[in-house]
């Protein structure tokens, strides 16, 4: 239903959608972000929108939410993240995994804490909340967020026809292993293509 309610609206209203689920999501409020995202680089797969300001917008919204997040984290977060109230119990969950796994890897849970659900809404609180540098939260904030927006938006826009496909059959999950599937297919082309111009080089050094 998401996919297909972003498809049927207008480009630009499309991309203040986008903007707003991402930023929305990384302050620390569950909205599927990551459905309009894949949803959005599919409309862009059938020139419906632009990939790059697509790119450009959400790293741009996934780095404001952060560092929302991240404030509120700091000065209200344990307070507010436990208060009563709606998913009071997914709030406490998000906490047991996260701060273990923060307080090992802050620089890393900021990063890689993108690509996973739980994580990508709590990692902004648990480094506000741990006090972590901001300078620090802000690098690895930034590049996190334009990783993720870029490794998702793309890799969905260039596989287009198969990505709506595997949604269609299996959903939003499907689209997370297509990433995952495109990147391991890069990573092997391209050691391929390494290993190949070794061997040419050591061919090439062998006949003189």
């Amino acid at each position: 239903m998401a996919f297909a309610a972003l498809i049927d609206i207008p480009a630009n209203v499309g991309y203040v959608a986008v903007f707003a689920l991402i930023a929305i999501e990384t302050m620390g409020i569950p909205v599927p972000a990551e459905t309009a995202l894949i949803a959005a680089a599919l409309l862009a797969h059938k020139g419906g929108m632009d990939i790059g300001t697509l790119i450009v917008i959400a790293s741009a919204a996934a780095i404001l939410g952060d560092n929302v997040g991240f404030a509120i984290g700091r000065h209200y977060g344990r307070r507010l993240f436990l208060a009563r109230g709606p998913l009071l119990a997914h709030r406490r969950r998000l906490l047991e995994v996260g701060e273990p796994f923060f307080a090992r890897h802050g620089p890393k849970a900021v990063f890689l804490g993108r690509w996973v659900s739980g994580l990508r809404i709590a990692s902004a609180w648990l480094a506000g909340m741990n006090r972590m540098r901001w300078p620090t939260f802000v690098f690895w904030n930034a590049l996190g967020g334009i990783a993720w927006a870029t490794s998702v938006a793309l890799s969905i826009y260039l596989l287009g026809s198969i990505a709506e496909r595997a949604i269609s059959i299996a959903g939003p999950v499907a689209a997370g292993l297509v990433v995952i599937l495109l990147a391991g297919l890069l990573v092997w082309r391209r050691r391929q293509r390494r290993a190949v111009d070794a061997r040419a080089t050591s061919a090439g050094a062998e006949g003189e």
